[in-house]
């Protein structure tokens, strides 16, 4: 019998757990250990709530935690209830699959004055994670977001967006009445490089224009010659194509406008004791395309700023950490004999959900090559054992379930659920 622990129970961590099942069949066990009582990692936290759709995949990982050999083991958190080594002891193989859960810092100064937030900090307070559930962002007044990616859009849109436009998502409670208490006429996004190089994907771009009291705008300067766009893969040709229909006069009486400012680098954010005003830089490409300051600066008005910039590993102690790529030191995967990292934790955050099955299928692969038959390893009654020993109130998928009932049943008017938003709160929900 293998015993294999998979840290991480977002996409990758599904996806290695499921490639494990396909590759050891009946002789393997897996468990998948999560600092939180709830499974599912950026489905349930990190993906923009009215984009359910995206959301569909969690059935997927639903399938395999239920399966006999795979095993949800929620409430868990390395370093505190127990360490790499070990898990390292008492399993076969350890996969780190904790994504990057962290942001980038934004190095500039007045980084840290009140009102500026990490994406993962307000992505965070929307979708309802524990951590940032008492964020409480200033929405009055202009807002800037820093970034030319979707997740800079996503911030954008659940600015923007009525009451009625959040039918359907599962936007958390007291982020769905704070924005609908929000008075912000101006978003502005900032972005280094040009409308060729930005890193929105056509279909969450497209969105923009189809918001009921929200105007995005770019100024025609800013675009490249018609002929050029031709030179783009079909995607760019789509993401350009939509920032030239919105250099148009379309929507000019909506109340909020969303402003794309490119070649625009913040150097600092000023303000008395709290944000009030981004300073910027204008940019220019080199012959490689990097985007290097000319000198020329302005200032932007700005009462919350959302810096979207990025993503890290958060190291854990015991593990190889490249603090420059912000991710575990690996090669190809393996970290140390016996110890793994898959998706983000090993790449860095790129790609989308579905780049994480490769990953997690190159992962087992290797697995497999290494680990043999297994070195009869305690695995999971090991683990049990340790935990129980020192008061660890492990959540079950099945626990799991009953919070999702609860969730559902507490959801308001047109919301799919109500997220609970305090592990105190998750763990009274196993008992309704």
């Amino acid at each position: 019998m293998r015993h294999i622990a998979v840290i991480g129970s977002g996409p990758a961590g599904y996806y290695t757990a499921e490639a494990c099942q396909k590759a050891f069949g009946e002789s393997v066990r897996v468990d998948i250990i999560d600092r939180l009582p709830v499974p599912f990692g950026l489905i349930r936290t990190g993906v923009a709530p009215d984009h359910q759709s995206i959301k569909g995949v969690s059935r997927r990982y639903e399938a395999v935690a239920l399966t006999d050999n795979v095993r949800f083991v929620g409430n868990v958190t390395i370093g505190q209830d127990i360490s790499i080594d070990e898990l390292r002891a008492l399993y076969d193989a350890v996969v780190l699959a904790t994504g990057a859960p962290h942001d980038r810092k934004l190095d500039i100064p007045g980084a840290e004055l009140p009102g500026v937030v990490g994406s993962a900090a307000f992505v965070g307070w929307y979708n309802g994670h524990p951590d940032y559930a008492d964020l409480a962002p200033p929405l009055t007044g202009p807002a800037v977001v820093i970034g030319n990616g979707n997740v800079a859009l996503d911030v954008a849109r659940i600015l923007a967006k009525t009451s009625e436009e959040f039918v359907g998502s599962d936007i958390v409670g007291h982020a769905f009445t704070a924005l609908q208490g929000a008075h912000i006429d101006t978003i502005t996004l900032l972005g280094r490089r040009g409308p060729h190089q930005i890193a929105m994907t056509p279909k969450e771009l497209g969105e923009l224009g189809e918001l009921e009291r929200a105007r995005p705008i770019v100024d025609p300067v800013d675009l490249p010659p018609l002929d050029t766009d031709s030179l783009l893969d079909p995607g760019q040709r789509k993401s350009v194509m939509h920032l030239r229909n919105f250099s148009g006069a379309n929507g000019a009486d909506k109340p909020i406008r969303i402003v794309f400012d490119f070649f625009a680098m913040p150097v600092a954010i000023e303000g008395d004791g709290r944000a009030e005003r981004v300073v910027v830089e204008r940019t220019a490409l080199d012959a490689e395309g990097r985007a290097n300051g000319t000198g020329e600066r302005y200032t932007v008005p700005a009462s919350l700023v959302v810096s979207c910039i990025g993503y890290r590993t958060p190291p854990i102690e015991g593990v190889p950490y490249d603090d420059r790529s912000g991710r575990f030191a690996n090669d190809e995967g393996r970290v140390l004999p016996g110890l793994y990292a898959v998706g983000w934790a090993r790449r860095g955050p790129t790609g989308t959900i579905g780049t994480n099955r490769p990953d997690g299928f190159a992962i087992a692969d290797k697995i497999a090559a290494d680990i043999g038959d297994g070195a009869g390893k305690q695995g999971r009654v090991g683990l049990d054992a340790l935990l129980a020993g020192r008061g660890v109130e492990v959540v079950t998928f099945r626990d799991w379930q009953k919070i999702e009932a609860a969730e559902n049943a507490a959801a308001r008017e047109g919301s799919p659920r109500e997220k609970f938003t305090s592990i105190d709160a998750l763990l009274a929900a196993r008992n309704p």
